[in-house]
């Protein structure tokens, strides 16, 4: 009897990731790349559209983050399995994916030893996290540092400002990425110099180089 084909969705800003990516999985007979989206509005229109067996998506895409597309597919397209790929290993990005919904976490490091094995896994129905996070996660359990304690204090909608401000964004820019008011964006900041105890737009930005959220 033939494997039944597992169809996946990839969702990254970069051509040459989402290339290199594809040519991991469709090296396997059993795997197909059905749809490649380069933004996060993308990725959630062709996971509605195409309904993949399991969506690969980038964490630090521009504008819709991959948290929020997530978060969107969660809320309409629950049955989808949803892995999130990430550049650097910012534990704080894993713990809130996983809290959101995700199936699975990787690093594109990682990527073409353990890609191919974590879709497998959760369109398995089972979570898929690395050996090497796990035990972060672990870590986490055990004891929180005080930078640790800092970033859990805020909401995943305070942590996607505080990157979007990073990075330069504007309030408007913010606002449209998660259908939020440009109010309520300022709300957003004002919120995360009270709770960090920082003065300006400068020190979040340095804030979040510091702690790996760019």
């Amino acid at each position: 009897m033939t494997a039944k084909t597992i169809r996946i969705l990839l969702a990254d800003d970069h051509s040459i990731v989402l290339d290199g990516l594809k040519r991991i999985l469709e090296e396997h007979r059993d795997l197909e790349v059905v749809a490649e989206a380069h933004n996060g509005e993308q990725a959630v229109r062709m996971a509605l559209d195409k309904k993949p067996d399991v969506a690969v998506i980038d964490i630090s895409m521009p504008g819709v983050d991959g948290l929020e597309v997530l978060s969107r597919l969660r809320a309409q397209a629950g049955e989808i399995p949803v892995i999130m790929l990430t550049m650097y290993e910012e534990k704080q990005y894993m713990f809130r994916a996983l809290e959101t919904g995700a199936m699975g976490y990787i690093t594109k490091r990682s990527a073409p030893d353990q890609l191919v094995h974590a879709v497998r896994r959760v369109v398995g129905g089972k979570r898929y996290v690395p050996e090497e996070m796990a035990e972060v996660m672990a870590g986490r359990l055990a004891s929180k540092s005080e930078s640790g304690s800092l970033l859990d204090s805020l909401t995943t909608r305070e942590l996607q400002v505080l990157r979007g401000l990073a990075l330069g964004s504007t309030n408007k820019e913010i606002a449209e990425s998660y259908d939020i008011s440009v109010k309520t964006v300022d709300t957003y900041r004002l919120r995360l110099l009270k709770k960090l105890s920082l003065r300006n737009n400068a020190d979040l930005s340095r804030f979040a180089m510091q702690h790996n959220l760019l």
